[in-house]
Parts: structure tokens; sequence; C-alpha cells
């Protein structure tokens, strides 16, 4: 019950590796990471000190917890390298994008899968992380959720959903990243230098996110507290609408979620 091993040390398994081997769900000695670049390999060594490995058959031997951290195109090779070898009692979790527990399942028709789909802000414990899984992973799914609890939030959802948890949470990274470029670029035409720029606006976004999270209010119930009568915020907000701001963003969530539902 205490031995994890992950398939995959890049940017996502090295995140999620941060978060569990600093916090007390297992000892460090317990965790593997598998990966087929030693360099990646010996950085995560150095940094974490838990085991790692290129061998995938001989890490998840004796092993309860197996996550699946590689790209869509690698997860058929990995699976049918795996699947002579997985007992029935291994929970797979896997954070593939776009392929289901029943797609797994053809491939391993024994084991019990979880899906998750973490974000980047694993990096700083501060992921969003949706789950989902099958009726029969009920009690698995509570420490799995733990797991996950430890490099940020997380949310139980419909595997449905899990496309579009996809566009909103992970690829949403991106989307705020790009609105927040935006007001950075705007202070520097304003006058600002582009450090300063960046500092006053990516202490707003925090602001902003803080207060909407912690507070449990609708962002537009924080926007009223901003807006004066034909003042300053208003009048920006308005021009951003007549330049189509929410509809835009509206459209470019769908035509990644439509994207994400061809990706195979």
């Amino acid at each position: 019950m205490n031995k994890l091993t992950i398939i995959g040390g890049g940017n996502l398994g090295k995140s999620i590796l941060s978060g569990l081997a600093n916090s007390t769900m297992f000892e460090v000695k317990n965790i593997t990471v598998v990966d087929k670049s030693k360099y990646n390999l010996t950085a995560i060594e150095e940094e974490l000190g838990v085991s790692t490995s290129q061998d995938i058959t001989t890490s998840i031997r004796g092993v309860k917890w197996v996550i699946l951290c590689v790209q869509p195109r690698q997860l058929d090779i990995v699976l049918k390298e795996i699947k002579d070898i997985v007992t029935a009692d291994q929970i797979l979790i896997s954070t593939v994008t776009g392929i289901s527990i029943a797609e797994i399942n053809e491939t391993i028709p024994i084991n019990k899968v979880v899906r998750v789909m973490p974000n980047t802000g694993a990096s700083k414990k501060l992921s969003m992380t949706c789950i989902a899984a099958n009726e029969e992973v009920k009690e698995e799914l509570e420490i799995v959720q733990k797991m996950f609890d430890t490099i940020g939030e997380t949310l139980v959802i419909e595997e449905r959903l899990m496309q579009a948890a996809t566009v909103l949470g992970a690829s949403g990274i991106a989307f705020f990243l790009r609105f927040l470029r935006a007001m950075i670029q705007g202070g520097i035409q304003m006058g600002f230098h582009p450090h300063e720029a960046q500092i006053i606006a990516v202490q707003t976004a925090i602001g902003a996110a803080t207060l909407v999270a912690e507070n449990g209010t609708h962002p537009e119930r924080e926007i009223d507290k901003v807006t004066t009568p034909q003042g300053c915020t208003i009048e920006g907000l308005n021009e951003m609408e007549h330049q189509g701001l929410s509809s835009s963003v509206i459209k470019g969530v769908m035509a990644s979620y439509e994207k994400i539902n061809t990706i195979k």
C-alpha cells in the first residue's frame, strides 16, 4: 500500500513527485520514478532523493500505485509493456489527455483505473486537479484525492467531463497567462518599465483570484466593488466587451474543447 511508481519524469511527473515526496503519504524510499532520460532521472534523484530507474517492468513489481505521466502517443507502448506484469490489486492513475478508463482497460482489463488532470501550477503546489473513476474504485479514489491534494486543489468529477476539465483547468493556465501578458503590455504602453508592469499585473492577478477563492463570491460581485459611476474602470471594461473580450474567451475555450475531442 505504501509503494508508488511514477512512469514519466517530465515536468508533470516531477511536479507530482515533489508534492508526494514532501508529504507524509509515502516514504521517499518507497517512491520510484521511471524515465528513459538519464538526465531527468539524475536531476530528480539529486533533488528529491527518490529511487529512479529506466526499467518499467522491474519498477512496478510489488507497487500498489502506478501513476502514468506519459504523452498520449506513448501510452499504448507503456500499457503493452506492463500488461502481463501488473496485478489486479494495483491501481493505475492516468494523467494522459484524451484516453478514457475504458480504453486503458481494453489493454489491461484487470486493473482499477483513476483518471486525473492536474495543471502546471503543480510545480508550485497550486494545481487544479480534476479526478474521475468508476464506482468500484470508491475506496481508492479517496486516497488518490489525498495524493493530489499535496500539489493543490482537487475536484472529483464525472469522467464525461474530463475533456472539458482539461481545457478549463490545464489549457486554462495558458489562457490566463495570455491575458496577463496583454495586461503587462498595456502597462508598458502607459509608461512602466516591463519588469514594473509585470510585478503590478502579476500581483493584481493573484489578488483577483484570491478574492474570488476566499470570499466565495462570483467575479461580478468583486468587479462591482472596483467600478464607480462614470469611472475609468467601467470605461475600460465596457471597451473590452465592445471589442469582444468575453465572446473571444468563450470561443477560444470552445475551440480548444472541440479540438481535444479529436485528439487520440
